[in-house]
């Protein structure tokens, strides 16, 4: 067994663990934040003005076929967006928010986060990275809206 001074880090130990014995409990003690621990800012998104056809929210093909194409971590992003929207209320600014403005499902106007009241069909870039067989499947499911988006 290697022993250590008080203070140091093993670094024989696998993960390296501090050498001290925990404090004991009702200690005052200084807690040390890292800074990728720090919440994420509220936000208050907005529906976007103007009529754009699309899904509605919870509309099973939203979850089937935009979560092959940006993830099932991001659509709850989105879905969680447009009720935030709808109702007005603030929340934590989604982890995912980067790919919905790059697939254009969300967009920034200045501080503003929008998003359309209806989630938008899938456009022929999207559709084209989709499995064939999925890709089929949305194009039966969904005819007028494929051709829309196109």
């Amino acid at each position: 067994m290697i022993s250590a001074a008080p203070g140091t880090i093993r670094s024989d130990a696998r993960p390296p663990i501090e050498a001290e014995a925990a404090p004991a409990s009702g200690a005052a003690g200084v807690t040390i934040s890292r800074v990728t621990a720090l919440p994420r800012p509220w936000i208050r998104p907005r529906l976007a003005a103007g009529e754009f056809p699309g899904h509605a929210p919870d509309d099973p093909g939203v979850r089937r076929f935009w979560t092959a194409i940006v993830g099932p971590g991001a659509v709850a992003d989105l879905l969680r967006l447009t009720a935030a929207a709808r109702t007005g209320r603030q929340i934590r600014r989604p982890v995912h928010l980067p790919v919905l403005l790059r697939e254009g499902l969300a967009h920034r106007n200045g501080a503003d986060i929008l998003v359309f009241a209806e989630i938008p069909p899938l456009a022929a870039v999207h559709r084209r990275r989709l499995r064939p067989a999925l890709r089929v499947e949305y194009l039966a499911q969904y005819p007028e809206l494929a051709a829309a988006a196109s």
